[in-house]
Parts: C-alpha cells; sequence; structure tokens
C-alpha cells in the first residue's frame, strides 16, 4: 500500500510504487553493465576464473577515469573565471579532493588484481592481444587534460595514431584535449593574477629578493667567522650553491632556460605567485589557494604511486623483458614513465627549495591585508571560458577587492 504524503495546502498525494517509476536498475542500466563482462578464454571454450577478475577491475578503473575527468572539466570551467569568489574555490577544493580521493581507490585497486597468479593471468594472457592497457582513451585524456605534454611523453607514446589504430573520433578527442588549455595552465594564470605581486602594489617579489640578499650576506658573514678552516670552506661552498638556486628564480631568463629543458613548467610569474602563497599560507586569504596548490600535488604523487603499484605489479605477472599486450616495451616503458617528465606540477614539489626562515619573510603591509577579501582576480584581463569565449573582468573600484 502506497504512503499518502501531506502537501501545504492540505491536500494528499500517492507516492509512486515501484512499479509506476524507474527503478534501481533501470536508472542504473546495470542491464548493460553487468552484461559487458565478455571472457575470451570462455569463448574459446577454455574459461580461466581469474579473466572475469581482470575485466572487472579494469572496467572500474574506466569508470573511475570518466568520473575523473567529469570533475576535471569542472575545475578547469571554474578556472576560467577572471573573478574567483570564495564560495568558487571552496568548491575547487571540494572537486580536487574528491579527484584525490578517487586516485587513492585507484592505487588500493592495484592489490586486488594481485591476488591473480602470474600462471593464472599466462592462461587467459594470449587472448588479449593486441589489446593493451595503454590504448586506453580516457587515461590519455585525463593526462592531457591536466597537462602531460607530448613533447613530455616516452617516445612510444607519443604517437597514438600508432595505438589508437583508425578511430578518427578518438583522434580528434585527444587532439583536442591537446590543443585546449589543461589544468596546469588554467592554473598558472591563476596564480599570474596573486594579489601583490605587481610594483604597483605590495611587490613580494622586489621584497623576496630583498630578504634573501640578507639572509645570504648574513650566512656568509657567519661562514666566515667559522674558526675551522674545513667547516668555513664547506659552508662557503655550500652557500654559493644556495646562491645559484635563488639566482635560477630572480633571473627570468635563467628560469625559462629551465622551462626549455623541462626542469620547470611554470611560468615565471605563476612560480612567483606559488611562491608567495606558500609564505603567507597562514593569512585566511591565501589558506584556500594553499590547499589547493596541496591537492595538486597530492594528484600528481597518487598517480606516480599508481603507475608505480602497475609497474611492480606487470614485473611480477610478465617479468621485466617480455613485450606488453600492445607491442610496448612492457615493463621497461612503464618503469620510464615513473620519471618527472610526467608531473604535471613538478614546479610545486620543488618550492621548498626557495623557502626562507620565517624571521625574513617580508611583513605584509595593512594596504595588502585590506585587499586580502572577497575576490581572486585582475583589472581587464581576457581569458577563455568554458564555452570557448572571451570574457572580460570589470575594471575593479572596491578596495576589498584584488588588483
Amino acid at each position: 500500500m502506497s504512503c499518502p504524503l501531506r502537501l501545504p495546502n492540505g491536500q494528499e498525494q500517492e507516492q509512486l510504487g515501484a512499479e509506476e517509476g524507474m527503478i534501481y536498475g533501470e536508472y542504473l542500466m546495470l542491464d548493460k553493465i553487468l552484461s559487458a563482462q565478455r571472457m575470451q578464454s570462455a569463448q574459446h571454450n577454455k574459461p580461466v576464473h581469474d579473466e572475469h577478475l581482470f575485466i572487472i577491475t579494469h572496467q572500474a578503473y574506466e569508470l573511475w577515469f570518466k568520473q575523473i575527468i567529469y570533475e576535471l572539466d569542472s575545475i578547469r570551467n571554474l578556472f576560467t573565471m577572471n573573478l574567483l569568489e570564495e564560495t568558487q574555490t571552496l568548491e575547487i577544493l571540494k572537486r580536487l579532493q574528491r579527484v584525490v580521493l578517487i586516485l587513492k581507490v585507484l592505487v588500493d585497486q592495484v592489490m586486488i588484481l594481485e591476488t591473480m597468479t602470474p600462471l593464472d593471468f599466462m592462461e587467459f594472457r594470449g587472448y588479449l592481444r593486441p589489446a593493451s592497457g595503454f590504448q586506453s582513451v580516457q587515461f590519455r585524456l585525463l593526462e592531457n587534460k591536466l597537462g602531460v605534454r607530448k613533447e613530455h611523453r616516452v617516445k612510444y607514446n607519443q604517437d597514438y595514431n600508432s595505438v589508437f589504430g583508425n578511430d578518427e573520433n578518438t583522434k580528434r578527442e585527444i587532439e583536442k584535449s591537446e590543443t585546449e588549455p589543461a589544468l596546469t595552465d588554467l592554473v598558472q594564470r591563476w596564480l599570474e593574477r596573486t594579489p601583490g605581486l605587481g610594483l604597483d602594489g605590495f611587490n613580494f617579489w622586489g621584497k623576496y629578493e630583498e630578504a634573501v640578499e640578507l639572509l645570504l650576506k648574513n650566512d656568509r658573514e657567519d661562514a666566515e667567522k667559522e674558526p675551522t678552516e674545513k667547516i668555513r670552506k664547506y659552508k662557503l661552498k655550500d652557500l654559493e650553491q644556495r646562491k645559484e638556486v635563488y639566482d635560477s628564480i630572480f633571473n627570468p631568463n635563467v628560469h625559462q632556460a629551465l622551462v626549455k629543458r623541462g626542469e620547470r613548467r611554470f611560468s615565471h610569474k605563476a612560480l612567483q605567485g606559488s611562491i608567495m602563497i606558500t609564505f603567507y599560507r597562514d593569512e585566511p586569504r591565501f589558506s584556500q589557494p594553499h590547499q589547493i596548490l596541496t591537492l595538486l600535488m597530492d594528484i600528481d604523487s597518487l598517480i606516480t604511486k599508481w603507475r608505480y603499484n602497475h609497474v611492480l605489479m606487470v614485473q611480477r605477472m610478465i617479468g621485466s623483458t617480455q613485450l606488453g599486450t600492445g607491442g610496448s616495451s612492457g615493463y621497461q616503458y612503464l618503469r620510464s614513465t615513473l620519471s618527472d617528465r610526467y608531473k604535471v606540477f613538478v614546479d610545486l614539489f620543488n618550492l621548498s627549495t626557495f623557502l626562507i626562515p620565517r624571521s625574513y619573510i617580508p611583513p605584509l603591509t595593512d594596504e595588502i591585508r585590506s585587499q586580502l577579501c572577497l575576490r581572486w582576480g585582475v583589472n581587464n584581463i581576457t581569458v577563455t571560458n568554458g564555452e570557448g569565449q572571451d570574457s572580460n573582468s570589470q575594471e575593479v573600484h572596491s578596495d576589498k577587492q584584488h588588483e
């Protein structure tokens, strides 16, 4: 018997029974999902029990990849806004945290697949050829949307024509993901608008350079007072090395040369913004931006961990000399993807290189503190929104809005 609902006007309306509306299985289209496990070994009348686990695990990966892409697209769309308000950065945080949690599930999911023995895998591995994990279109899209550049990929995986065959729709989709702004591009634009960087404002970069010069000067004076010659030489040599590191960020030409070599990815101004946020992360206005930077590093870390676990599993299953099912070098190829070339936010990992003691961090002025409210943006900046159209921000007149 259906239960009546009491409406505000006193009228009663009966709830729909299961037969009158969409039921659980229909909503989730379980008839399609649960019938999508086609065991090749069974079709050859030699069913292998663990092939079912192999299929289910990889289908689960693909579903989670789809959700990550869905979240990344929404995050990228938010980052295209000229003025990011607190509620929007909070939404970015929430969705980034969701991506991080999903990636943790993917890392742990490898352990389930490892319950399959190498002999069990060998029983049906031959049926997989030429299928291969790096033929996952969604994982390639996920990497591209994060910001993995074609030139940073290992040689075998750069040409997707040889990977995805003659699927023109797939090739167009991948090409589109390579040309549209990736998350790392949009994050850099956002960092470049960090309030207080400009010469006409707080001029953080100028104050930071002065603080570093003072720090190195004081450290040199202390080193030269060292009575032991061996220790004195060691400290002076260490000081020179530290000076070279700092010079690499204060000299835009040196920074750009490191970008061309692939050792850095961020623009010079984006790097400045990330350093400023790191220094003033205890300030209320910089708390959320700092959390965003931390979550971006978490995403890079977890993808690297997932790759590493995958590498170990492949080595365990097929060894280190056999070719992969898709014709790659298998273990050797996968191991090469663990380097920093696949880290999208490698610059954030290296920020600690440029830290200085808290006592040397330039204090914020009252003026900049008053500006660190409400919105993160800049006057008259043009960016591309999610629909591919340009939108211009309006000039900001309120003292409580960012420069």
